[in-house]
């Protein structure tokens, strides 16, 4: 398949170097490629956003979507996976609609291992209400609801999933779209729970090309399965100070899904109701 095939008719109305374009331009070529290989059938593919400048992105690729109320792309993305284990389910969402009202399905579905690719626009502001403060803003950071520069410091979502029990934790930059594409690939490909945060510019709220494009870099020589050294990689930036940023796959666990666990917990129920119903006819 070629990736100009996954286009739509529908207009694009995104600010001119918005990061958005990246994930857009990373994700299709993915599809295709994965379909192409016979790996995941474009058929199959099922696409759910959020509300936010991020949720168009299911309008510009033709494939299976889903839009869902603000925070709540995970619980929809859960139940479609739940309901037919054999579609691929990539959630998009964005910072403030992943990690502010919906930060406790975040939680969850690392929790719980649940069988879909989230990938978040961390662009840390909230770019369609025109500049309000996010979970990941820095501390100080001047926009609409927050005109003084609020001092609340961010928070770290990869420290956070990891701490939840997430099995495939990445990072990437809407500035390297090939490292992306290596991401999300892997990504979907993963049997789990996949959390990609990208950092993905507001260029017109907040630009921060300049700032991220003096300090990030990929992960080179790291083992994603060393666990200890993957949070101290995820704690080397901590979204509120100057030091480097890497990007790439932090880590990575092969672990039973919470379909897995479901189908068991299916299999108990029917064995109590038998045994309940055995016991029962003993009285009637």
């Amino acid at each position: 398949m070629n990736p100009k095939d996954l286009g739509t008719k529908a207009a694009n109305t995104w600010c001119p170097g918005c990061g958005n374009f990246a994930i857009l331009n990373a994700i299709k070529p993915v599809i295709a490629e994965l379909d192409e290989e016979g790996l995941v059938p474009v058929e199959n593919v099922v696409l759910v956003s959020g509300i936010g400048c991020h949720a168009k992105i299911v309008d510009y690729v033709n494939a299976n979507s889903f839009y869902t109320i603000h925070g709540r792309t995970i619980p929809v993305a859960t139940g479609i996976k739940l309901a037919n284990p054999d579609l691929t389910v990539i959630c998009f969402a964005g910072d403030g609609d992943a990690y502010a009202e919906g930060l406790d399905h975040l939680i969850f579905a690392a929790k719980r291992n649940v069988d879909i690719t989230t990938i978040i626009h961390d662009n840390r502001v909230y770019g369609l209400t025109t500049g309000q403060y996010t979970p990941t803003s820095p501390s100080g950071f001047k926009g609409r609801s927050t005109p003084a520069g609020l001092e609340v410091p961010p928070i770290n979502p990869l420290e956070i999933v990891f701490a939840s029990g997430g099995t495939f934790i990445a990072r990437g930059y809407s500035h390297g779209i090939e490292l992306l594409k290596d991401v999300f690939r892997e990504a979907i490909l993963h049997r789990g729970f996949s959390f990609v945060d990208v950092l993905q510019v507001c260029a017109t709220f907040f630009n921060l090309y300049e700032y991220y494009n003096e300090r990030v870099y990929a992960l080179e020589e790291h083992d994603p399965q060393d666990a200890a050294r993957a949070e101290e990689k995820m704690r080397e930036w901590d979204y509120n100070s100057d030091g480097s940023i890497p990007l790439g796959i932090f880590y990575k666990k092969e672990d039973a899904t919470f379909g897995d666990n479901f189908v068991k917990y299916r299999s108990k129920i029917s064995d109590l109701e038998g045994a309940i119903k055995k016991t029962m006819e003993g009285y009637i």
